[in-house]
């Protein structure tokens, strides 16, 4: 048996709709939502640092439900989140804190209209 895979949606808001709307199936391996984003080539997350929480581009809004079925930001990722190039929202997260498992199938995040 390999290991499980969950689907993920990334959707870009733009004023007259998405202008990226994207399901991709991925590993539900512990893997962060970054590196997930980053190997499916989704627009949007710069990841600049490369995980290492050190950066804040790969700033991300957590859809309702799952919101509230994350663990809470840690400090270090609180913090970081005030340096965000679009104002932080309480649903706000950096994607590479985000690891994937299979409770999160079906997981929604948008994406801010820019990283810097």
């Amino acid at each position: 048996m390999g290991t499980p895979t969950i689907t993920v949606r990334f959707v870009t808001p733009g004023p007259n709709g998405p202008v990226q709307d994207r399901e991709v199936e991925v590993p539900a391996d512990g893997r962060s939502l970054m590196k997930a984003a980053v190997d499916a080539g989704i627009d949007g997350i710069a990841a600049d640092c490369g995980g290492t929480l050190t950066c804040a581009t790969c700033h991300v809004f957590v859809t309702d439900p799952w919101v509230d079925r994350l663990d809470p930001p840690s400090g270090d990722e609180d913090t970081m989140l005030d340096y965000t190039a679009v104002e932080r929202r309480p649903c706000s997260r950096l994607s590479c804190q985000i690891r994937l498992t299979p409770a999160l199938d079906g997981l929604t995040v948008e994406l801010p209209e820019r990283q810097y």
